[in-house]
This record gives structure tokens, C-alpha cells and sequence, in this order.
């Protein structure tokens, strides 16, 4: 990764989530300016905003109301201007059933929600390390859920 700060987007509709993930990526030595949005309805609005600078990676959490996070991959991935976002599905579910549809519906990573704060930490760094290696090349399914 050059000097630039990396972006970074989350969607969830967990306050204590977010709050968590953004102490984590404080507490990381990798240069990110991360920017949250409480639900897949304030996201798309977001994303869909005039001169809005598109994150280099974005974390969906996939079970949110009123619009959940497979709703906002799959508008995402049909969307002209946003289709080359990488994605992580940050999710307490590790559904076999969500981990194929996410990947189905061109979802970069899948990352189930850690429950230790280290844990996260790893995980996150590795999320912008990989999306960092693959952005301009598609990602393989033996690469997809991301596991620490």
C-alpha cells in the first residue's frame, strides 16, 4: 500500500459493534480514515451520494433493518459506478447458507465476527491486507472466508 490513507466503510446496525471496529482500526498501524452508517438503507444513500469518495473496502453486515446487507451486496454488485467495491460480509452468522450466497453475489471476503478484541484486530488487518493485494483481480473461493 502506497502513503494514502486507506478507506474504510461499515455498515452494521450494532452501535456497540461499530464503535468496536473503529477502536480496533485505531489501534492498528495501517493508515485508514473509516467512515460508519448504522443501516443498508443509510449505506446505499451513502454510496449514492454526488462526489462521495467510494471506500477502498467496505464491511456489510449482513442481518440489518430495514434493508439487510445481501439486499445492498447484490444493488451494490449491479450498480455501474459502485460494482468494484470490495466487499467484506462482516457477520455474526457463519451459515454455510450465507457464506454461498454472499460468495454467489460477488462478495470479496467473508469474515464472521470475532468475539476477542484480538481477534478482530487480526482479522481486520488481514481484511485490508487482502483487499489491499486484490483490488484490481478477482478473488478466488479458497480465499473467501476469511478465518483467524
Amino acid at each position: 500500500m502506497n502513503d494514502e490513507p486507506f478507506h474504510i466503510l461499515l455498515a452494521d446496525d450494532d452501535e456497540g459493534d461499530r464503535l468496536l471496529f473503529e477502536v480496533a482500526f485505531s489501534e492498528l498501524k495501517i493508515k485508514t480514515v473509516v467512515h460508519t452508517v448504522n443501516n443498508g438503507i443509510q449505506l446505499m444513500e451513502y454510496l449514492n451520494m454526488k462526489d462521495v469518495s467510494l471506500p477502498h473496502l467496505l464491511f456489510l453486515d449482513l442481518n440489518m433493518l430495514p434493508k439487510n446487507g445481501l439486499e445492498c451486496l447484490k444493488e451494490i454488485k449491479s450498480n455501474a459506478n459502485l460494482k468494484d467495491i470490495f466487499i467484506a460480509i462482516y457477520s455474526t452468522s457463519d451459515n454455510e447458507k450465507d457464506i454461498e450466497e454472499t460468495f454467489y453475489n460477488g462478495a470479496n471476503i467473508y469474515l464472521a465476527k470475532p468475539y476477542d478484541f484480538n481477534m478482530l484486530k487480526q482479522a481486520l488487518e488481514k481484511a485490508v491486507h487482502m483487499a489491499s493485494q486484490y483490488q484490481d483481480q478477482t478473488m478466488k473461493r479458497e480465499n473467501f472466508l476469511l478465518r483467524i
